[in-house]
């Protein structure tokens, strides 16, 4: 499987934060914004990432990330010249999907849950269709809600209706088998002008092949839109490091652990950071048990 990360856009909720450079550049606490969705795809064992991002931010993601082999990974680039929806990331990424199947994350979501690279694994050794990740929210209507049965196969998919039938709503995680491509191309323009995910997710529930993966209690799923979710994510990562001393979406301790980099590899890299706690991090990961 081959991983997609969207961050294009303009960030319009967030000005003048994202006057000058893509919200998936902001912080969220100690670190940039867009190593929160790169590490849920590492931690779901994709090797392969293609970024898309706008013309004005990709330098800076290539200035940050790379080619990926500081993680052990390989990071491709590609220009979204005009943002026209969710669905669009599957067409500009043709090329680089191939023939795999592939997972598409949206740059502004960040998920923090126990056992989540084991939940992720899983998911991608049984795909058969489309696998989307629901949470349960207070606030359901501003979402896509999803009603599924007891083996998980989704029933509906309603995007913000006005009475939803079920708490469960989906994230901004997906997985699909390699026929989104053409499901992609063959979907119209929604009223406004956008290739709807949910669209695509719908094409997949009338074949009876599109499946909910429930993130239960004790998974967080942030969405950082606002600056209020944004505070709010920066104040829960700040929380969990600090009681467990434990980094979340540290990339190169992702890498280090997949046996993707070595430890020469990991000393290296900890020279970058290395008057920031976030390099004697990365130290200490060397003495650790």
């Amino acid at each position: 499987m081959k991983g997609i990360i969207l961050a294009g856009g303009h960030g319009s909720r967030l000005k003048p934060l994202t006057s000058v450079f893509s919200k998936q550049l902001l912080p969220v606490f100690d670190k940039p914004m867009i190593f929160y969705p790169l590490s849920v795809l590492m931690l779901a064992g994709i090797r392969e990432i293609l970024l898309i991002g706008t013309e004005r931010d990709l330098p800076l993601y290539q200035a940050l990330l790379g080619d990926g082999s500081d993680y052990g990974i390989s990071i491709e680039y590609i220009i979204q010249e005009t943002p026209e929806g969710i669905g669009q990331a599957f067409i500009l990424g043709e090329h680089f999907i191939g023939n795999s199947s592939v997972s598409l994350i949206l740059g502004d979501n960040i998920f923090y849950g126990h056992q989540f690279s084991e939940i992720l694994a899983r998911q991608v050794q049984q795909l058969e269709g489309a696998t989307i990740f629901t949470t349960i929210v207070d606030s359901p209507n501003d979402f896509g809600v999803v009603e599924m049965d007891e083996n998980g196969l989704v029933i509906s998919l309603e995007e913000k209706p006005i009475k939803a039938k079920s708490k469960n709503i989906a994230t901004g995680l997906y997985f699909y088998q390699n026929s989104v491509i053409d499901i992609a191309k063959d979907i119209r323009p929604s009223a406004r002008g956008e290739l709807e995910i949910t669209d695509i997710n719908i094409e997949y529930l009338k074949q009876k092949k599109l499946v909910a993966q429930q993130l239960g209690r004790g998974f967080a799923w942030l969405d950082t839109g606002t600056q209020e979710s944004l505070l709010e994510a920066s104040n829960f990562i700040e929380t969990i490091q600090h009681r467990q001393g434990l980094m979340v979406a540290c990339l190169e301790e992702i890498a280090f652990m997949n046996k993707w980099i070595d430890e020469k590899k990991l000393v290296e890299i900890s020279q970058k950071y290395k008057n920031s706690p976030y390099g004697s991090y990365l130290i200490n990961l060397l003495q650790s048990p």
